[in-house]
């Protein structure tokens, strides 16, 4: 019973940390729109959330924020304290919180079905978007001095940027059903 509790522990560990890189790597694979670049960290959090667990895929989504604000740049735009006074970095919490509900949602069964983590999946991205919003209108009028107006804010952070990220929920759904049962499997070896 104990081994089998600490490789499961390890083994959670190991891809936790396999999280943290992949979605730095997806941070610099970004296609440049106004205020909200489209990058591939939706997926890779949705990911996390999915193979991890809402426990673990949040551990791995908070590691590489404060790997950020650390310094390290790992962001969008860079690293550093400073960075949650940019517009962005709501969706970046949003990201931590989404995985955390998207992992808990999809595991509540031992093999979750497309629809669940679909389900799962439009339910993170809703959250991402709802953290990444409010952050982006708080901080442009208390912080930044220059309100943005509600059109033009559903128009650069929600409009221009969710047909990409409804694919990533698709693609990280239908790649997740296939790797639960293998990974779940590894876990009870």
């Amino acid at each position: 019973m104990y081994t089998k509790m600490n490789n499961s522990k390890t083994l959670n560990m190991i891809l936790c940390a396999l999280f943290v890189a992949l979605i730095t790597i997806g941070t610099f694979i970004r296609i440049p729109i106004p205020y909200v670049p489209f990058t591939l960290q939706l997926l890779f959090t949705m990911l996390a959330g999915f193979l991890l667990g809402g426990r673990w895929g949040f551990i791995a989504v908070l590691i590489y924020i404060i790997i950020g604000l650390i310094g390290l740049p790992v962001f969008t735009e860079g690293g550093g304290f400073a960075y949650i006074f940019k517009p962005t970095f709501g969706y970046i919490i949003g990201f931590a919180v989404a995985s955390y509900v998207t992992g808990t949602i999809a595991n509540k069964v031992p093999n979750p079905g497309i629809k669940r983590l679909l389900a799962a999946a439009f339910i993170g991205l809703a959250i991402v978007y709802a953290f990444g919003m409010i952050y982006v209108y708080l901080i442009s009028d208390l912080y930044l001095g220059s309100p943005i107006g509600i059109v033009p804010l559903f128009l650069y952070c929600f409009v221009l940027a969710v047909p990409g990220d409804i694919v990533l929920c698709i693609v990280a759904s239908i790649l997740s059903k296939r790797l639960i049962p293998f990974l779940n499997k590894n876990r009870r070896l």
